[in-house]
Protein backbone atom coordinates (compact mmCIF):
# COMPACT_ATOMS: atom_id res chain seq x y z
CA UNK A 1 0.00 0.00 0.00
CA UNK A 2 2.85 2.36 0.82
CA UNK A 3 4.36 1.76 -2.62
CA UNK A 4 1.06 2.65 -4.34
CA UNK A 5 0.70 5.73 -2.14
CA UNK A 6 4.20 6.96 -3.01
CA UNK A 7 3.62 6.37 -6.73
CA UNK A 8 0.37 8.37 -6.72
CA UNK A 9 1.96 11.19 -4.72
CA UNK A 10 4.97 11.39 -7.04
CA UNK A 11 2.80 11.10 -10.15
CA UNK A 12 -0.49 12.86 -9.29
CA UNK A 13 -1.68 12.58 -12.90
CA UNK A 14 -2.15 8.85 -12.24
CA UNK A 15 -4.32 9.68 -9.25
CA UNK A 16 -6.50 11.88 -11.46
CA UNK A 17 -7.09 9.12 -14.02
CA UNK A 18 -7.65 6.54 -11.28
CA UNK A 19 -10.27 8.86 -9.80
CA UNK A 20 -12.00 9.15 -13.17
CA UNK A 21 -11.95 5.39 -13.74
CA UNK A 22 -13.36 4.60 -10.30
CA UNK A 23 -15.82 7.50 -10.49
CA UNK A 24 -17.34 6.36 -13.78
CA UNK A 25 -17.47 2.81 -12.43
CA UNK A 26 -19.25 3.99 -9.26
CA UNK A 27 -21.59 6.01 -11.45
CA UNK A 28 -23.11 2.84 -12.92
CA UNK A 29 -24.15 1.53 -9.50
CA UNK A 30 -27.91 1.53 -8.89
CA UNK A 31 -29.68 1.66 -5.55
CA UNK A 32 -33.20 0.56 -6.42
CA UNK A 33 -34.23 2.84 -9.28
CA UNK A 34 -31.68 5.50 -8.29
CA UNK A 35 -28.44 5.57 -10.26
CA UNK A 36 -25.47 7.14 -8.48
CA UNK A 37 -24.30 8.89 -11.65
CA UNK A 38 -20.90 10.10 -12.81
CA UNK A 39 -20.80 13.32 -10.78
CA UNK A 40 -21.45 11.78 -7.38
CA UNK A 41 -19.44 8.68 -8.28
CA UNK A 42 -16.38 10.75 -9.17
CA UNK A 43 -16.73 12.85 -6.04
CA UNK A 44 -16.82 9.73 -3.88
CA UNK A 45 -13.83 8.27 -5.74
CA UNK A 46 -11.93 11.52 -5.24
CA UNK A 47 -12.71 11.54 -1.52
CA UNK A 48 -11.60 7.91 -1.24
CA UNK A 49 -8.28 8.41 -3.05
CA UNK A 50 -7.87 11.79 -1.36
CA UNK A 51 -7.29 10.00 1.94
CA UNK A 52 -3.74 9.47 0.64
CA UNK A 53 -3.05 13.23 0.79
CA UNK A 54 -2.33 13.72 -2.91
CA UNK A 55 -1.75 17.30 -4.04
CA UNK A 56 -2.94 18.40 -7.49
CA UNK A 57 -2.18 21.90 -8.86
CA UNK A 58 -5.38 23.96 -8.64
CA UNK A 59 -4.98 25.25 -12.23
CA UNK A 60 -5.87 21.76 -13.52
CA UNK A 61 -9.24 21.98 -11.82
CA UNK A 62 -9.96 25.42 -13.32
CA UNK A 63 -9.07 24.32 -16.87
CA UNK A 64 -11.46 21.37 -16.86
CA UNK A 65 -14.16 23.43 -15.15
CA UNK A 66 -13.96 26.13 -17.82
CA UNK A 67 -14.21 23.51 -20.59
CA UNK A 68 -17.30 22.06 -18.93
CA UNK A 69 -19.01 25.44 -18.48
CA UNK A 70 -18.29 26.52 -22.05
CA UNK A 71 -19.73 23.22 -23.32
CA UNK A 72 -22.82 23.65 -21.13
CA UNK A 73 -23.43 27.13 -22.51
CA UNK A 74 -22.75 25.96 -26.06
CA UNK A 75 -25.44 23.26 -25.79
CA UNK A 76 -28.18 25.45 -24.36
CA UNK A 77 -27.30 28.77 -26.03
CA UNK A 78 -29.73 28.50 -28.98
CA UNK A 79 -32.65 27.58 -26.72
CA UNK A 80 -31.74 30.18 -24.10
CA UNK A 81 -31.97 33.06 -26.56
CA UNK A 82 -35.02 31.48 -28.17
CA UNK A 83 -36.52 31.39 -24.68
CA UNK A 84 -36.21 35.16 -24.34
CA UNK A 85 -39.08 35.49 -26.78
CA UNK A 86 -42.59 36.21 -25.54
CA UNK A 87 -44.00 32.70 -25.94
CA UNK A 88 -41.46 31.34 -23.45
CA UNK A 89 -42.40 33.82 -20.72
CA UNK A 90 -44.19 31.27 -18.46
CA UNK A 91 -41.21 28.91 -18.46
CA UNK A 92 -38.78 31.74 -17.79
CA UNK A 93 -40.87 33.05 -14.90
CA UNK A 94 -41.25 29.58 -13.39
CA UNK A 95 -37.48 29.06 -13.51
CA UNK A 96 -36.84 32.43 -11.92
CA UNK A 97 -39.26 31.70 -9.06
CA UNK A 98 -37.77 28.26 -8.35
CA UNK A 99 -34.14 29.37 -8.53
CA UNK A 100 -34.64 32.50 -6.39
CA UNK A 101 -36.60 30.44 -3.87
CA UNK A 102 -33.83 27.86 -3.50
CA UNK A 103 -31.25 30.63 -2.99
CA UNK A 104 -33.12 32.29 -0.13
CA UNK A 105 -34.30 29.02 1.43
CA UNK A 106 -30.75 27.67 1.58
CA UNK A 107 -29.54 31.01 2.99
CA UNK A 108 -32.29 31.02 5.65
CA UNK A 109 -31.70 27.39 6.72
CA UNK A 110 -27.98 28.00 6.98
CA UNK A 111 -28.55 30.98 9.26
CA UNK A 112 -30.86 28.93 11.48
CA UNK A 113 -28.47 25.96 11.64
CA UNK A 114 -25.37 28.17 11.81
CA UNK A 115 -23.68 26.69 8.74
CA UNK A 116 -20.58 28.37 7.31
CA UNK A 117 -20.63 29.61 3.72
CA UNK A 118 -18.74 26.57 2.38
CA UNK A 119 -21.32 24.19 3.83
CA UNK A 120 -24.14 26.42 2.54
CA UNK A 121 -22.76 26.48 -0.99
CA UNK A 122 -22.40 22.69 -0.97
CA UNK A 123 -25.94 22.37 0.40
CA UNK A 124 -27.44 24.38 -2.44
CA UNK A 125 -25.25 22.76 -5.10
CA UNK A 126 -26.13 19.26 -3.94
CA UNK A 127 -29.85 19.76 -3.32
CA UNK A 128 -30.26 21.22 -6.82
CA UNK A 129 -27.76 18.94 -8.59
CA UNK A 130 -25.76 21.95 -9.76
CA UNK A 131 -22.12 21.08 -9.20
CA UNK A 132 -20.95 24.16 -11.13
CA UNK A 133 -22.02 26.22 -8.14
CA UNK A 134 -19.17 24.63 -6.16
CA UNK A 135 -16.69 26.05 -8.65
CA UNK A 136 -18.03 29.59 -8.73
CA UNK A 137 -18.44 29.64 -4.93
CA UNK A 138 -14.88 28.38 -4.46
CA UNK A 139 -13.55 31.15 -6.69
CA UNK A 140 -15.48 33.71 -4.65
CA UNK A 141 -14.17 32.27 -1.36
CA UNK A 142 -10.60 32.46 -2.65
CA UNK A 143 -11.07 36.21 -3.11
CA UNK A 144 -12.21 36.79 0.47
CA UNK A 145 -9.83 38.73 2.79
CA UNK A 146 -9.26 35.76 5.12
CA UNK A 147 -6.23 33.57 5.79
CA UNK A 148 -5.41 30.57 3.62
CA UNK A 149 -6.21 27.97 6.27
CA UNK A 150 -9.75 29.29 6.70
CA UNK A 151 -10.23 29.43 2.93
CA UNK A 152 -9.15 25.80 2.63
CA UNK A 153 -11.53 24.77 5.44
CA UNK A 154 -14.50 26.51 3.82
CA UNK A 155 -13.74 25.13 0.38
CA UNK A 156 -13.27 21.59 1.75
CA UNK A 157 -16.63 21.78 3.52
CA UNK A 158 -18.42 22.19 0.18
CA UNK A 159 -17.95 18.65 -1.16
CA UNK A 160 -18.88 17.24 2.25
CA UNK A 161 -22.34 18.83 2.28
CA UNK A 162 -22.63 18.41 -1.51
CA UNK A 163 -22.13 14.63 -1.35
CA UNK A 164 -24.82 14.18 1.30
CA UNK A 165 -27.38 16.59 -0.14
CA UNK A 166 -26.87 15.39 -3.73
CA UNK A 167 -28.07 11.94 -2.70
CA UNK A 168 -30.92 13.35 -0.64
CA UNK A 169 -31.86 15.92 -3.30
CA UNK A 170 -31.77 13.56 -6.29
CA UNK A 171 -33.76 10.79 -4.64
CA UNK A 172 -36.34 13.06 -3.02
CA UNK A 173 -36.84 15.15 -6.16
CA UNK A 174 -37.45 12.09 -8.35
CA UNK A 175 -39.98 10.83 -5.82
CA UNK A 176 -41.60 14.25 -5.59
CA UNK A 177 -41.86 14.92 -9.34
CA UNK A 178 -43.22 11.46 -10.20
CA UNK A 179 -45.44 10.76 -7.19
CA UNK A 180 -46.22 13.79 -5.02
CA UNK A 181 -46.41 16.52 -7.68
CA UNK A 182 -49.08 14.77 -9.82
CA UNK A 183 -51.22 14.31 -6.68
CA UNK A 184 -50.81 17.98 -5.77
CA UNK A 185 -51.89 18.88 -9.30
CA UNK A 186 -54.75 16.38 -9.15
CA UNK A 187 -53.80 14.61 -12.38
CA UNK A 188 -53.07 11.14 -13.70
CA UNK A 189 -49.79 11.33 -15.60
CA UNK A 190 -50.69 8.75 -18.22
CA UNK A 191 -54.09 10.31 -18.97
CA UNK A 192 -52.67 13.84 -19.06
CA UNK A 193 -49.85 12.76 -21.39
CA UNK A 194 -52.35 11.09 -23.72
CA UNK A 195 -54.45 14.29 -23.79
CA UNK A 196 -51.41 16.43 -24.61
CA UNK A 197 -50.28 14.03 -27.32
CA UNK A 198 -53.74 14.03 -28.86
CA UNK A 199 -53.97 17.83 -28.82
CA UNK A 200 -50.50 18.34 -30.33
CA UNK A 201 -50.32 15.48 -32.80
CA UNK A 202 -53.78 14.03 -33.14
CA UNK A 203 -52.24 10.70 -32.20
CA UNK A 204 -51.70 8.66 -29.05
CA UNK A 205 -48.08 8.42 -27.95
CA UNK A 206 -46.65 4.96 -27.36
CA UNK A 207 -44.26 3.90 -24.64
CA UNK A 208 -40.53 3.74 -25.51
CA UNK A 209 -39.64 0.87 -27.81
CA UNK A 210 -43.17 0.66 -29.26
CA UNK A 211 -44.38 2.59 -32.28
CA UNK A 212 -47.31 2.57 -34.63
CA UNK A 213 -47.27 -0.11 -37.32
CA UNK A 214 -48.37 2.58 -39.76
CA UNK A 215 -45.45 4.04 -41.74
CA UNK A 216 -45.97 7.37 -43.47
CA UNK A 217 -43.27 6.75 -46.08
CA UNK A 218 -42.71 3.58 -48.07
CA UNK A 219 -40.57 2.67 -51.10
CA UNK A 220 -41.91 0.32 -53.78
CA UNK A 221 -41.04 -0.71 -57.34
CA UNK A 222 -43.75 -0.72 -60.07
CA UNK A 223 -43.69 -1.79 -63.69
CA UNK A 224 -45.50 0.67 -65.97
CA UNK A 225 -48.16 -1.08 -68.06
CA UNK A 226 -51.02 1.44 -68.03
CA UNK A 227 -51.15 3.65 -71.12
CA UNK A 228 -52.32 6.54 -68.89
CA UNK A 229 -48.78 7.07 -67.58
CA UNK A 230 -46.77 6.23 -70.68
CA UNK A 231 -45.30 9.34 -72.33
CA UNK A 232 -45.40 11.51 -69.19
CA UNK A 233 -42.21 13.08 -67.91
CA UNK A 234 -41.02 12.32 -64.38
CA UNK A 235 -41.95 15.87 -63.33
CA UNK A 236 -45.49 15.39 -64.62
CA UNK A 237 -45.84 12.00 -62.96
CA UNK A 238 -44.69 13.35 -59.57
CA UNK A 239 -47.54 15.87 -59.66
CA UNK A 240 -50.38 13.40 -60.05
CA UNK A 241 -51.54 14.43 -56.58
CA UNK A 242 -50.99 18.05 -55.55
CA UNK A 243 -51.69 17.38 -51.87
CA UNK A 244 -49.53 14.30 -51.35
CA UNK A 245 -45.90 14.12 -52.40
CA UNK A 246 -44.06 11.36 -54.18
CA UNK A 247 -40.69 11.08 -55.86
CA UNK A 248 -39.13 8.73 -58.39
CA UNK A 249 -35.84 7.53 -56.97
CA UNK A 250 -34.54 5.18 -59.71
CA UNK A 251 -35.65 3.52 -62.94
CA UNK A 252 -34.93 0.48 -65.05
CA UNK A 253 -35.37 0.95 -68.81
CA UNK A 254 -34.78 -1.92 -71.23
CA UNK A 255 -33.01 -3.78 -68.43
CA UNK A 256 -30.62 -0.91 -67.63
CA UNK A 257 -30.57 0.98 -64.31
CA UNK A 258 -30.32 4.77 -64.40
CA UNK A 259 -31.07 7.89 -62.36
CA UNK A 260 -34.00 9.79 -63.90
CA UNK A 261 -34.20 13.57 -64.35
CA UNK A 262 -37.39 15.66 -64.29
CA UNK A 263 -37.44 15.54 -68.10
CA UNK A 264 -37.10 11.74 -68.37
CA UNK A 265 -40.02 10.26 -70.35
CA UNK A 266 -41.78 7.19 -68.97
CA UNK A 267 -41.97 4.28 -71.40
CA UNK A 268 -43.93 1.04 -71.46
CA UNK A 269 -42.55 -1.67 -69.15
CA UNK A 270 -40.22 0.77 -67.34
CA UNK A 271 -39.78 -0.14 -63.69
CA UNK A 272 -39.79 2.80 -61.31
CA UNK A 273 -38.77 2.99 -57.64
CA UNK A 274 -41.33 5.26 -56.01
CA UNK A 275 -41.02 6.77 -52.55
CA UNK A 276 -44.37 8.10 -51.49
CA UNK A 277 -46.75 8.60 -48.64
CA UNK A 278 -48.89 5.62 -47.82
CA UNK A 279 -52.06 7.19 -49.19
CA UNK A 280 -50.60 7.67 -52.65
CA UNK A 281 -49.40 4.08 -52.84
CA UNK A 282 -52.86 2.80 -51.98
CA UNK A 283 -55.05 5.31 -53.83
CA UNK A 284 -53.13 6.68 -56.79
CA UNK A 285 -50.57 4.09 -57.82
CA UNK A 286 -52.67 0.94 -57.87
CA UNK A 287 -53.44 1.46 -61.57
CA UNK A 288 -49.83 1.99 -62.68
CA UNK A 289 -49.08 -1.63 -63.15
CA UNK A 290 -47.90 -4.61 -61.16
CA UNK A 291 -45.63 -4.18 -58.16
CA UNK A 292 -42.35 -6.03 -58.69
CA UNK A 293 -39.56 -7.19 -56.44
CA UNK A 294 -36.38 -5.97 -58.11
CA UNK A 295 -33.71 -6.24 -55.45
CA UNK A 296 -30.98 -4.72 -57.59
CA UNK A 297 -33.15 -1.71 -58.41
CA UNK A 298 -34.29 -1.24 -54.83
CA UNK A 299 -30.76 -1.58 -53.46
CA UNK A 300 -29.53 2.00 -53.69
CA UNK A 301 -27.71 4.24 -51.20
CA UNK A 302 -29.65 6.64 -49.00
CA UNK A 303 -27.74 9.40 -47.21
CA UNK A 304 -28.43 10.07 -43.54
CA UNK A 305 -27.42 13.63 -42.68
CA UNK A 306 -28.09 16.46 -40.24
CA UNK A 307 -29.47 19.84 -41.34
CA UNK A 308 -29.32 22.66 -38.78
CA UNK A 309 -32.14 25.20 -39.13
CA UNK A 310 -30.50 28.61 -39.61
CA UNK A 311 -32.83 30.36 -42.06
CA UNK A 312 -34.90 32.86 -40.07
CA UNK A 313 -37.75 32.36 -42.54
CA UNK A 314 -37.87 28.66 -41.63
CA UNK A 315 -37.90 29.20 -37.87
CA UNK A 316 -41.50 29.40 -36.69
CA UNK A 317 -42.80 27.17 -39.46
CA UNK A 318 -44.16 23.69 -38.84
CA UNK A 319 -42.67 20.47 -40.11
CA UNK A 320 -45.72 20.11 -42.31
CA UNK A 321 -44.99 23.49 -43.95
CA UNK A 322 -41.39 22.48 -44.44
CA UNK A 323 -42.34 19.19 -46.07
CA UNK A 324 -44.55 20.89 -48.63
CA UNK A 325 -41.78 23.30 -49.63
CA UNK A 326 -38.56 21.31 -49.45
CA UNK A 327 -39.39 17.72 -48.57
CA UNK A 328 -39.43 16.06 -51.99
CA UNK A 329 -37.29 12.95 -51.89
CA UNK A 330 -36.55 13.28 -48.16
CA UNK A 331 -37.65 11.44 -45.07
CA UNK A 332 -37.42 13.15 -41.69
CA UNK A 333 -36.14 10.67 -39.08
CA UNK A 334 -36.08 12.85 -35.95
CA UNK A 335 -35.61 16.36 -34.61
CA UNK A 336 -33.17 17.26 -31.83
CA UNK A 337 -33.21 20.45 -29.83
CA UNK A 338 -30.38 21.22 -27.40
CA UNK A 339 -29.12 17.63 -27.81
CA UNK A 340 -32.52 16.29 -26.74
CA UNK A 341 -34.78 14.44 -29.17
CA UNK A 342 -38.20 16.08 -29.23
CA UNK A 343 -41.51 14.54 -30.30
CA UNK A 344 -42.37 15.73 -33.79
CA UNK A 345 -45.28 15.67 -36.21
CA UNK A 346 -46.65 17.90 -38.93
CA UNK A 347 -47.67 20.54 -36.34
CA UNK A 348 -44.29 20.74 -34.57
CA UNK A 349 -42.90 24.30 -34.77
CA UNK A 350 -39.21 24.56 -35.62
CA UNK A 351 -36.71 26.87 -33.92
CA UNK A 352 -33.40 28.15 -35.21
CA UNK A 353 -30.73 25.75 -34.03
CA UNK A 354 -32.95 22.67 -34.31
CA UNK A 355 -31.22 19.74 -36.00
CA UNK A 356 -33.21 17.77 -38.57
CA UNK A 357 -31.97 14.24 -39.12
CA UNK A 358 -33.04 13.40 -42.67
CA UNK A 359 -32.66 10.49 -45.07
CA UNK A 360 -32.74 10.55 -48.85
CA UNK A 361 -30.58 10.93 -51.90
CA UNK A 362 -27.64 13.24 -51.35
CA UNK A 363 -28.69 15.65 -54.09
CA UNK A 364 -32.13 16.07 -52.49
CA UNK A 365 -30.60 16.66 -49.06
CA UNK A 366 -28.19 19.24 -50.48
CA UNK A 367 -30.99 21.08 -52.29
CA UNK A 368 -33.12 21.21 -49.14
CA UNK A 369 -30.16 22.33 -47.00
CA UNK A 370 -29.59 25.35 -49.25
CA UNK A 371 -32.97 26.72 -48.13
CA UNK A 372 -33.27 25.34 -44.59
CA UNK A 373 -29.82 25.95 -43.17
CA UNK A 374 -26.50 24.23 -42.75
CA UNK A 375 -25.71 20.72 -43.94
CA UNK A 376 -23.51 18.96 -41.40
CA UNK A 377 -21.36 16.48 -43.28
CA UNK A 378 -20.55 14.67 -40.04
CA UNK A 379 -16.97 15.88 -39.67
CA UNK A 380 -15.24 14.69 -36.51
CA UNK A 381 -13.13 17.85 -36.17
CA UNK A 382 -13.68 20.34 -33.35
CA UNK A 383 -13.16 24.04 -33.96
CA UNK A 384 -10.61 24.57 -31.18
CA UNK A 385 -9.97 28.16 -32.33
CA UNK A 386 -13.63 28.86 -31.61
CA UNK A 387 -13.46 27.13 -28.20
CA UNK A 388 -10.23 28.81 -27.13
CA UNK A 389 -11.31 32.33 -28.12
CA UNK A 390 -14.69 31.80 -26.46
CA UNK A 391 -13.18 30.81 -23.12
CA UNK A 392 -10.62 33.65 -23.22
CA UNK A 393 -13.28 36.28 -23.98
CA UNK A 394 -15.52 34.79 -21.31
CA UNK A 395 -12.72 34.90 -18.77
CA UNK A 396 -12.05 38.57 -19.50
CA UNK A 397 -15.75 39.39 -19.09
CA UNK A 398 -15.80 37.38 -15.87
CA UNK A 399 -13.14 39.61 -14.35
CA UNK A 400 -15.58 42.54 -14.35
CA UNK A 401 -17.65 43.17 -11.22
CA UNK A 402 -20.66 45.25 -10.23
CA UNK A 403 -21.93 46.32 -6.82
CA UNK A 404 -25.62 45.76 -6.03
CA UNK A 405 -26.99 46.84 -2.64
CA UNK A 406 -23.46 46.88 -1.30
CA UNK A 407 -22.75 43.35 -2.56
CA UNK A 408 -19.90 43.00 -5.06
CA UNK A 409 -20.96 40.54 -7.75
CA UNK A 410 -18.63 39.06 -10.35
CA UNK A 411 -19.10 36.22 -12.79
CA UNK A 412 -15.51 35.01 -12.27
CA UNK A 413 -13.55 33.58 -15.21
CA UNK A 414 -15.54 30.35 -15.05
CA UNK A 415 -18.89 32.14 -15.04
CA UNK A 416 -17.66 34.16 -18.00
CA UNK A 417 -16.89 30.90 -19.83
CA UNK A 418 -20.51 29.86 -19.34
CA UNK A 419 -21.82 33.19 -20.68
CA UNK A 420 -19.60 33.08 -23.76
CA UNK A 421 -20.57 29.45 -24.26
CA UNK A 422 -24.17 30.64 -24.48
CA UNK A 423 -23.27 33.38 -26.95
CA UNK A 424 -21.00 31.19 -29.07
CA UNK A 425 -23.51 28.33 -29.05
CA UNK A 426 -26.14 30.75 -30.30
CA UNK A 427 -23.76 32.12 -32.96
CA UNK A 428 -22.98 28.61 -34.14
CA UNK A 429 -26.69 27.84 -34.52
CA UNK A 430 -26.97 30.90 -36.80
CA UNK A 431 -23.74 30.37 -38.73
CA UNK A 432 -22.83 26.69 -38.25
CA UNK A 433 -20.07 26.75 -40.86
CA UNK A 434 -17.76 27.71 -37.98
CA UNK A 435 -17.66 26.75 -34.33
CA UNK A 436 -18.55 23.08 -34.77
CA UNK A 437 -18.16 20.80 -31.76
CA UNK A 438 -19.22 17.23 -32.63
CA UNK A 439 -21.42 15.43 -30.12
CA UNK A 440 -18.58 13.11 -29.11
CA UNK A 441 -16.24 16.04 -28.35
CA UNK A 442 -19.05 17.87 -26.58
CA UNK A 443 -19.59 14.77 -24.45
CA UNK A 444 -15.91 14.82 -23.46
CA UNK A 445 -15.97 18.53 -22.56
CA UNK A 446 -19.24 18.13 -20.71
CA UNK A 447 -18.85 14.84 -18.85
CA UNK A 448 -15.09 14.44 -18.48
CA UNK A 449 -14.62 18.16 -17.83
CA UNK A 450 -17.12 18.15 -14.97
CA UNK A 451 -16.05 14.74 -13.65
CA UNK A 452 -12.40 15.80 -13.52
CA UNK A 453 -13.27 19.01 -11.72
CA UNK A 454 -15.45 17.22 -9.18
CA UNK A 455 -12.88 14.46 -8.75
CA UNK A 456 -10.19 17.04 -7.96
CA UNK A 457 -12.52 18.69 -5.46
CA UNK A 458 -12.92 15.30 -3.80
CA UNK A 459 -9.17 14.67 -3.81
CA UNK A 460 -8.56 18.00 -2.05
CA UNK A 461 -11.34 17.42 0.47
CA UNK A 462 -10.49 13.78 1.15
CA UNK A 463 -8.28 14.19 4.22
CA UNK A 464 -10.86 16.35 6.03
CA UNK A 465 -14.05 14.75 4.68
CA UNK A 466 -14.91 12.53 7.66
CA UNK A 467 -14.13 15.17 10.27
CA UNK A 468 -16.09 17.73 8.25
CA UNK A 469 -19.16 15.49 8.13
CA UNK A 470 -18.95 14.99 11.88
CA UNK A 471 -18.72 18.75 12.37
CA UNK A 472 -21.76 19.49 10.20
CA UNK A 473 -23.91 16.77 11.76
CA UNK A 474 -27.01 14.93 10.57
CA UNK A 475 -28.97 18.19 10.30
CA UNK A 476 -27.58 18.47 6.76
CA UNK A 477 -29.94 15.64 5.70
CA UNK A 478 -33.03 17.60 6.75
CA UNK A 479 -31.61 20.80 5.28
CA UNK A 480 -30.98 19.07 1.94
CA UNK A 481 -34.52 17.70 1.85
CA UNK A 482 -36.05 21.13 2.48
CA UNK A 483 -33.89 22.93 -0.09
CA UNK A 484 -34.52 20.22 -2.70
CA UNK A 485 -38.33 20.10 -2.37
CA UNK A 486 -39.80 23.36 -1.01
CA UNK A 487 -38.76 25.55 -4.00
CA UNK A 488 -40.42 23.03 -6.33
CA UNK A 489 -43.64 23.07 -4.31
CA UNK A 490 -43.66 26.85 -4.66
CA UNK A 491 -42.96 26.53 -8.39
CA UNK A 492 -45.64 23.89 -8.83
CA UNK A 493 -48.46 26.05 -7.48
CA UNK A 494 -47.08 29.16 -9.19
CA UNK A 495 -47.06 27.33 -12.53
CA UNK A 496 -50.55 25.88 -12.04
CA UNK A 497 -52.49 28.86 -10.67
CA UNK A 498 -50.55 31.92 -11.86
CA UNK A 499 -49.02 30.80 -15.15
CA UNK A 500 -51.80 28.31 -16.07
CA UNK A 501 -49.28 25.87 -17.60
CA UNK A 502 -50.17 22.47 -18.99
CA UNK A 503 -49.37 19.93 -16.22
CA UNK A 504 -47.03 17.81 -18.35
CA UNK A 505 -45.14 20.84 -19.64
CA UNK A 506 -45.07 22.22 -16.08
CA UNK A 507 -43.48 19.07 -14.68
CA UNK A 508 -40.91 19.06 -17.47
CA UNK A 509 -40.14 22.71 -16.71
CA UNK A 510 -39.68 21.83 -13.02
CA UNK A 511 -36.96 19.34 -13.93
CA UNK A 512 -35.30 21.90 -16.20
CA UNK A 513 -35.33 24.65 -13.58
CA UNK A 514 -33.77 22.18 -11.15
CA UNK A 515 -31.20 21.16 -13.81
CA UNK A 516 -32.21 17.55 -13.15
CA UNK A 517 -31.77 15.30 -16.17
CA UNK A 518 -32.52 12.40 -13.83
CA UNK A 519 -35.85 14.02 -13.00
CA UNK A 520 -36.69 14.51 -16.68
CA UNK A 521 -35.97 10.88 -17.46
CA UNK A 522 -38.07 9.78 -14.47
CA UNK A 523 -41.11 11.87 -15.43
CA UNK A 524 -40.84 10.67 -19.04
CA UNK A 525 -40.73 7.06 -17.89
CA UNK A 526 -43.68 7.37 -15.50
CA UNK A 527 -45.80 9.33 -17.99
CA UNK A 528 -44.70 7.07 -20.90
CA UNK A 529 -44.18 10.25 -22.89
CA UNK A 530 -41.42 12.38 -24.41
CA UNK A 531 -43.52 15.54 -24.15
CA UNK A 532 -42.10 16.74 -20.78
CA UNK A 533 -38.95 17.66 -22.73
CA UNK A 534 -40.93 20.50 -24.37
CA UNK A 535 -40.93 22.25 -21.00
CA UNK A 536 -37.39 21.25 -20.08
CA UNK A 537 -35.04 22.97 -22.51
CA UNK A 538 -35.61 26.67 -21.78
CA UNK A 539 -35.74 26.30 -17.95
CA UNK A 540 -32.65 24.09 -18.10
CA UNK A 541 -30.74 26.80 -19.96
CA UNK A 542 -31.77 29.58 -17.58
CA UNK A 543 -31.48 27.34 -14.51
CA UNK A 544 -27.85 26.54 -15.32
CA UNK A 545 -27.03 30.22 -15.60
CA UNK A 546 -28.85 31.32 -12.44
CA UNK A 547 -27.66 28.48 -10.22
CA UNK A 548 -24.07 28.90 -11.40
CA UNK A 549 -24.22 32.61 -10.65
CA UNK A 550 -25.65 31.93 -7.18
CA UNK A 551 -22.16 30.80 -6.05
CA UNK A 552 -20.57 34.23 -5.64
CA UNK A 553 -23.91 35.80 -4.69
CA UNK A 554 -24.40 33.31 -1.86
CA UNK A 555 -20.83 33.93 -0.65
CA UNK A 556 -21.53 37.68 -0.65
CA UNK A 557 -24.79 37.19 1.27
CA UNK A 558 -23.08 35.03 3.90
CA UNK A 559 -20.17 37.42 4.54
Amino acid sequence: MEIITNILREHPELAVFLTLALGFAFGHIKIGTFKIGVVLGTLLAGVLIGQLNIEIPSIVKVIFFDLFLFATGYKVGPQFFQGLKKNAFPQLMLTLVICVSCLFISFGISKVLNYDLGTTAGLLAGAFSESTLIGTAAEAINKLPIDGIEKARLINNMPVSYAVTYLIGAISFVFFITTIAPKLLGIDLLEESAKLSQSLTGETEHEPGIQSAYQRWIIRAYQITNDKWIGLTIAEFEKINENLRLVIQRMRHNGELFEPTPDTIICNDDIMVIMAQHGIILDSLSSIGPEVLDEELLNFPLAHMDITVTNKNIAGKTIGDLGLQYGNGLMLDKVTRECQEIPFNRKTVLNRGDVLKVSGKMMHIENAAKEIGFLDRLSIETDIIFVGIGIVLGGLIGLLSVTVFGISITLSTSGGALVMGLVFGWLHSRTPMFGRIPEAALWIFDNVGLATFIGLVGLAAGPSFVSGLQEIGFSIILAGLIVAIVPHIIGLYFGKYILKMNPIILLGAQTGAGTSTIGLKAIQDVSASKFPVLGYTIPYALGNILLTSWGPILVSMMT
